[in-house]
């Protein structure tokens, strides 16, 4: 066998290995990241997260000053505004996913 020989019948060979596994690579889903119910509890426990943290520093506050629950109040507050902060960034990190798998799927239809 000449040199020429072996260097196309290799790339013969990587041409069926690449056609090989292509064909058993499974189609990607829009939804491969996260389904429904794994980004709403993801959501939740932002949410709960948020509260809780700010719950436990309003109390230390309070308990650590020795006035009224205002510091409880105050960062309770604070928590709720962080885990909606927090909850609505990853929905629209969500969103531009599913929006650029939708596209993806379109260009690859046309």
């Amino acid at each position: 066998m000449t040199d020429d020989d072996q260097k196309q019948r290799m790339a013969q060979l990587e041409a069926k290995i690449d056609a090989a596994k292509k064909a058993k690579k499974p189609e990607t889903r829009a939804d491969a990241d996260y389904s429904g119910g794994e980004l709403a509890w993801r959501m939740v426990i932002e949410m709960v997260s948020g509260l809780g943290i700010g719950f436990g520093i309003g109390y230390g506050l309070d308990s650590l000053l020795g006035t009224i629950p205002i510091f409880l109040v105050l960062f309770t507050l604070l928590g709720l505004v962080a885990g909606v902060k927090v909850m609505l960034r990853s929905a629209q990190e969500a969103q531009a996913k599913q929006t650029a798998a939708d596209a993806a799927e379109k260009d690859e239809r046309d």
